[in-house]
């Protein structure tokens, strides 16, 4: 990317955050974040702390990367629970930097708002960076604004769907709402072109797993991925033209051979 991010105390190169889960092997989970060129990956705690010397050689392959951690509260579904993983992913890491998750549904991982809400506000007067996992709701993202979040990341769609953006009114609402936060797609997103459409939407960068892990080949899908943010990007600073109802001719209609 040619113009960097800033997300609370990190300038970024790269717009594109990418999970660490199912990936086929450790060997193309490595080539597919190298490819990616993403400088910011999520890892679960659950995952790294339950694996005894497996969570171990996960944890060596990550630093070895040389990206950012971002951990994450993936599969909380209490305050409690969530703000405990929290304080635990902090000493583990050896950061601030938590992707908050509360999750109150069970067949779309729909975010519990209002738990939501709560931990993040515990989290950020504990000092944390909080990257919180929400819906489109424009009152939800006050609030969470409110609690000292300094980025917002709204669903694109269910977790692992691969649905795309499910609701452009109220993504470009949201987007018209808050010009000057940040605000990264977090979840749904299945294909390249559906992560062009964020960043053309002028959402700052999208972040992403199961689209990558779970492809036929998920190095080649990490390098479209990868490109497509770059197109996106660049497309909405040279500011798309606007859609119109009726044709606008593309050719002079002046001194044409016959009228």
């Amino acid at each position: 990317m040619t113009d960097p991010l800033r997300l609370y105390d990190a300038e970024l190169h790269s717009r594109l955050l990418v999970g660490t889960a199912q990936y086929p092997s450790p060997a193309i989970l490595a080539e597919a974040l190298l490819t990616s060129r993403a400088e910011v990956v999520t890892v679960s705690l659950r995952r790294e702390a339950g694996g005894g010397r497996a969570g171990e050689s996960f944890w060596g392959l990550i630093r070895s990367l040389g990206v950012r951690i971002l951990p994450n509260t993936a599969g909380c579904r209490t305050v409690k629970e969530a703000v405990a993983t929290a304080q635990m992913a902090r000493e583990l890491f050896a950061t601030d930097w938590i992707k908050l998750e509360v999750i109150g549904e069970e067949d779309l991982l729909a975010p519990d708002v209002f738990g939501l809400v709560e931990a993040a506000r515990i989290l950020c007067d504990e000092g944390f960076a909080v990257f919180p996992y929400t819906t489109d709701d424009l009152v939800v993202a006050e609030k969470l604004l409110d609690a000292g979040c300094k980025v917002l990341m709204p669903w694109g769609a269910p977790i692992g769907s691969g649905r795309g953006l499910n609701n452009l009114f109220a993504l470009r609402a949201m987007r018209a709402h808050f010009p000057d936060v940040p605000l990264v797609i977090d979840a749904g997103l299945g294909a390249p072109s559906q992560a062009a459409q964020a960043f053309e939407l002028g959402y700052d960068a999208v972040l992403l797993n199961t689209a990558i892990a779970r492809a036929g080949d998920p190095v080649a899908m990490a390098r479209a991925f990868a490109a497509a943010c770059e197109a996106g990007r660049t497309a909405f600073l040279a500011a798309p033209i606007e859609p119109r109802d009726m044709a606008a001719p593309s050719t002079p209609v002046l001194g044409r051979a016959f009228s």
